[in-house]
């Protein structure tokens, strides 16, 4: 405990004995301090614990509650606490309960101030190795914590890359201690100015924007399996054992884009029973395709993406808060996305669809208010239009209750 000095209470039912022993002694010398005093075992308790003092001098003999009792009060509830018996009784059974509650030193009144420094030089000795063990120990967990999730990204990284051999999978999950069984999502993490400012940044700077994403990321997620690490390029990988909701997502999204100051695109996809290296280099199509999209295109998506649930947006309003026009709009859409700008909104709202009818039981008409639709109707057509089926079918197919 360095640069402190360690609390000691005093406990005894007579104040000259009180003052004698915290007067006998240079306390600071032996980095102490006597925090309080009590004359009663009841007192000596509460002042202990609000106190979570290290050492206790208690008198066997005080009122309401005696020096046995208040001891074993005190190992029970502050199992650390330095124990020193000062008593007038010189009988062979209060020295033997002494020895069985494991006190630290028995000494007999009228106490000698050498004698009682000697002992309590002996009970800082035992706290100061007490502290220097519990700061080993500390240390030691810190770094087989900080080599066992090294290891653990390491392993992930080549298993995404495939470098790993399929019949050493799962032996290697059950020594790193993640699950078993196999991923529910992959999820990248694109932040286009890092990459681009990556080449340029020290090695500290990499290390502190890995570790901001990672603490937030392992915070939201923090009761969902998961492993998030950087792959070889720089791009931030998320793998997810279970399902989570795409509020949350939605949510680590945003989080990351106030404290980074960047913007920032994640990239989801199940992995179902797809091989994760393939769901990995798919999601990383997505990314570096979105890099031939010219600027204009990916303002207008990024706008599309955050407003689509608006009934009211159009070409021509999404091109004039653009400041371009919307033959030219539309006609960048279809070049660089290969598809219109109402596909594109239509998709984006099925999307959303899909995920609100697979996990919940929301009626339809609610669902289609909620993806930008003014009608049940308009929405069943243009949902049926892309997937194949009626949002109602789509449900009983997916076993939920139809509404």
């Amino acid at each position: 405990m360095k640069n402190n000095r360690w609390k000691v209470l005093i406990a005894d039912d007579e104040p000259v004995i009180r003052e004698g022993i915290r007067d006998s002694i240079d306390w600071a010398s032996l980095q102490m301090e006597v925090i309080a005093e009590a004359e009663d075992g009841e007192e000596a308790l509460e002042l202990a614990l609000n106190g979570s003092i290290h050492v206790l001098l208690a008198d066997l003999n005080m009122p309401i509650m005696d020096g046995l009792t208040l001891i074993k009060q005190i190992k029970h509830r502050l199992p650390q606490c330095k124990i020193l018996i000062i008593s007038g009784h010189d009988e062979f059974t209060y020295a033997q309960e002494a020895v069985r509650l494991n006190v630290t030193d028995y000494i007999l009144k009228p106490v000698e101030p050498d004698q009682l420094k000697k002992v309590l030089m002996g009970i800082v000795q035992e706290l100061e190795e007490h502290v220097k063990v519990s700061e080993y120990l500390e240390m030691a967990s810190n770094q087989i914590s900080r080599n066992m999730m090294m290891l653990r990204e390491q392993f992930c990284r080549e298993w995404i890359e495939g470098r790993i051999k399929e019949e050493e999978i799962i032996s290697q999950l059950e020594i790193l201690k993640l699950p078993t069984k196999n991923p529910h999502q992959i999820a990248i993490i694109y932040v286009p100015e890092y990459l681009a400012n990556k080449p340029l940044m020290t090695e500290k700077e990499k290390h502190i924007y890995e570790f901001l994403i990672k603490n937030i990321v392992t915070e939201l997620l923090e009761v969902y399996p998961n492993l998030i690490f950087a792959d070889q390029s720089g791009l931030m990988v998320l793998i997810l054992w279970d399902s989570i909701p795409t509020t949350l997502f939605e949510r680590m999204e945003q989080l990351l884009k106030e404290y980074l100051k960047m913007s920032i695109t994640i990239y989801m996809k199940q992995t179902d029973k797809e091989d994760i290296q393939k769901v990995y280099e798919d999601c990383k199509s997505s990314i570096f395709g979105e890099v031939s999209i010219s600027p204009i295109v990916r303002r207008a998506k990024k706008y599309i993406e955050e407003h689509y649930t608006e009934p009211t947006i159009t070409l021509e309003n999404v091109a004039n808060i653009l400041q371009v026009s919307s033959v030219y709009l539309s006609r960048s859409i279809k070049k660089d996305l290969g598809m219109s700008f109402v596909s594109l909104v239509t998709n984006l709202r099925v999307k959303k669809a899909i995920q609100l009818l697979n996990s919940t039981n929301l009626p339809i008409v609610e669902i289609a208010e909620s993806v930008g639709y003014d009608t049940q109707h308009y929405f069943s057509t243009a949902f049926k239009k892309v997937v194949g089926v009626s949002p109602n079918k789509y449900r009983k197919n997916a076993g939920l209750v139809s509404n």
